[in-house]
């Protein structure tokens, strides 16, 4: 495991999760919005002198690079530490670690990689895939777009790939029917996909999770097009269709266009239009969502010009929204879908790219020219058809403008459609019984928490750490991991003048380790000058003394009470109990 932290040391976290994440520069941390919970302002803190990250918002998430990259990715550590070394340059010597359900998952990774090639290699070189060629060549697509793709053909025969991966590649019956290559049909183990043009799926980190499949002549007796079922490697409310090819052109073109299907993907890329992906003609889901943030802000739906069409991008419009992107449409005239449109008409198709215009503007454009709007009923149906979509919209000058352009068009007053949108949201609004549930802390926890965040954050935590402890040193317990932080720093500091917040987090027992992180993280204001926070720290430790001594005298009043039930049985006890509280009291008034 020795590699595991050389890779730590190597990637640079701020690096890494700026990949990710907008993170801007908060003191001597990084802030940006969760990426993990929904919020408005930002909590998620990382440290680049730790080299950790922690949320203190909703999910209280954090951890190093490789938790965030397992909670972002949703892969489990040792494909995290595969992908983190590829980014180091380090190439791993030992894979003991890949085992259970990883190791599961990487051969199915390799079984599929093999189909693809299979495929690939029987559409371009075998007389098998000759019909395929064929007929991709009778739809215009490129032998270089083909080999870019790495379009495939299964052949009709029941077992070749089966044969195949079994006699030349040692693998299993029971992996390749997991993999969904493969079923079974009595004793009988048989090819998945037969007689059908393949479309590898592949994700974003270049892993084969799956395939589509479409048949040459098209028929009423089979479906057009199959996937690959759910395994554990695919998931098709997670995957895109050519996001491996196309994310360097949708992050400089700053754009992702959304299609429905394969060849729509194919003849844009080989017309020059590359920052395209497909979703398989049904509405974007959150995960997609959230893959496509990574590399663009704005998303621009092409699909098919019919009414499923229509209803995905409303469908869509809600998760778009709910992560902040920018929702637009291309209208494609007089055609089905960007396909036909591009072997029709490439140019027109292509002005057509650059004159996007906002997904609200054209539903508006669509209600209004199918309703009658010289009646009270049609103006009423337009507001019911676009007043939940505008509801949606996160950006509230965006959301008025909008409002005031409906109403424009309804030839009624703003005030009257502002009503109305307030009305339906209010009553949408429905109370959720998953609100995460936080745990709460005491004031005394949150104060230590506060204190210690100043002194480990403070340009001189020596002096911070002496003040504090002058008003504190005759009344912490050190029974409690701030505590105990506390007398780990006291002791450092009789040693040295210098604090390396890496150095001593080192030194610290493992079970503290998790409440320092915390502290180093702790979002703290902004203060002018050092001796202003220096100020913070004695009023935090005045506070936390306070805490602690009404604490004591609760203590020492329950004491007092026993004792007086035991009818001054030992009054020397009860007077000392009583001389302590009285001490006590003193120190409040």
């Amino acid at each position: 495991m020795d590699q595991v932290a050389q890779i730590r040391e190597k990637i640079d976290i701020v690096a890494l999760l700026s990949e990710y994440l907008t993170l801007k520069k908060a003191g001597r941390n990084f802030k940006a919005l969760c990426p993990f919970h929904s919020e408005k302002t930002p909590s998620f803190v990382v440290s680049p002198e730790r080299q950790i990250w922690h949320c203190f918002g909703g999910c209280n998430k954090g951890g190093d690079v490789y938790q965030f990259l397992m909670e972002y990715e949703k892969v489990d550590f040792p494909e995290a530490l595969r992908i983190l070394a590829k980014k180091a340059g380090i190439e791993l010597v030992s894979q003991s670690f890949s085992s259970g359900e990883t190791s599961k998952k990487e051969r199915l990774y390799q079984i599929n990689s093999l189909a693809k090639e299979y495929y690939h290699y029987v559409l371009t070189k075998h007389v098998a895939g000759k019909k395929a060629a064929s007929y991709l060549k009778k739809r215009g697509i490129d032998p270089k777009v083909i080999e870019t793709f790495k379009l495939g053909f299964s052949p009709e025969s029941g077992k070749a790939l089966v044969k195949y991966l079994i006699d030349k590649k040692h693998f299993s019956k029971e992996e390749m029917l997991e993999a969904g290559v493969a079923y079974q049909r009595g004793a009988d183990v048989l090819d998945f996909f037969r007689g059908r043009l393949m479309f590898p799926l592949i994700d974003h980190r270049d892993n084969v999770v799956g395939f589509a499949g479409r048949i040459l002549d098209n028929s009423d007796s089979t479906s057009k097009y199959i996937n690959t079922r759910e395994t554990p490697v695919y998931h098709k409310g997670e995957h895109v269709f050519g996001l491996n090819i196309t994310k360097e052109a949708i992050r400089r073109e700053a754009q992702a266009i959304i299609v429905e299907g394969e060849f729509d993907v194919l003849s844009c890329f080989q017309n020059g239009v590359a920052n395209v992906i497909a979703v398989k003609g049904t509405a974007l889901t959150d995960s997609q969502v959230n893959l496509l943030s990574r590399f663009t802000q704005k998303i621009t739906f092409c699909f098919d010009a019919d009414k499923a069409g229509q209803e995905a991008i409303k469908r869509s419009l809600g998760v778009v929204e709910k992560k902040g992107l920018s929702p637009t449409v291309i209208e494609i005239p007089d055609m089905k879908d960007p396909d036909e449109a591009l072997m029709e008409n490439p140019t027109s198709f292509k002005k057509a790219v650059k004159e996007d215009v906002s997904v609200y503007d054209y539903l508006l454009q669509k209600s209004l020219a199918s309703e009658d709007l010289a009646t009270a009923e049609g103006k009423k149906k337009v507001a019911e058809l676009m007043l939940p979509f505008i509801a949606q919209i996160t950006n509230e000058i965006i959301k008025e403008h909008y409002l005031k352009k409906i109403a424009d068009a309804l030839d009624t007053s703003y005030e009257s459609i502002a009503k109305e949108i307030e009305r339906l949201s209010n009553r949408e609004k429905q109370p959720t019984s998953s609100t995460i549930a936080k745990t709460k802390r005491s004031k005394e926890e949150v104060l230590e928490e506060y204190l210690v965040a100043l002194i480990v954050q403070s340009e001189k935590p020596k002096s911070a750490m002496q003040k504090a402890i002058v008003i504190l040193s005759d009344s912490m317990s050190k029974d409690r991991a701030y505590h105990k932080i506390m007398d780990h720093l006291l002791g450092h500091f009789e040693t040295t003048d210098s604090f390396d917040g890496k150095k001593f987090a080192d030194g610290l027992p493992k079970e503290l380790v998790s409440a320092y992180d915390t502290s180093l993280l702790f979002p703290l204001p902004i203060f002018d000058d050092e001796e202003k926070l220096l100020v913070e720290v004695e009023k935090a430790a005045q506070k936390l003394k306070i805490i602690y001594i009404q604490d004591k005298m609760k203590k020492l009043a329950d004491e007092i009470k026993q004792e007086e039930i035991k009818k001054k049985k030992e009054p020397k006890i009860l007077e000392e109990l009583k001389k302590q509280y009285s001490n006590l009291a003193s120190y409040l008034n």
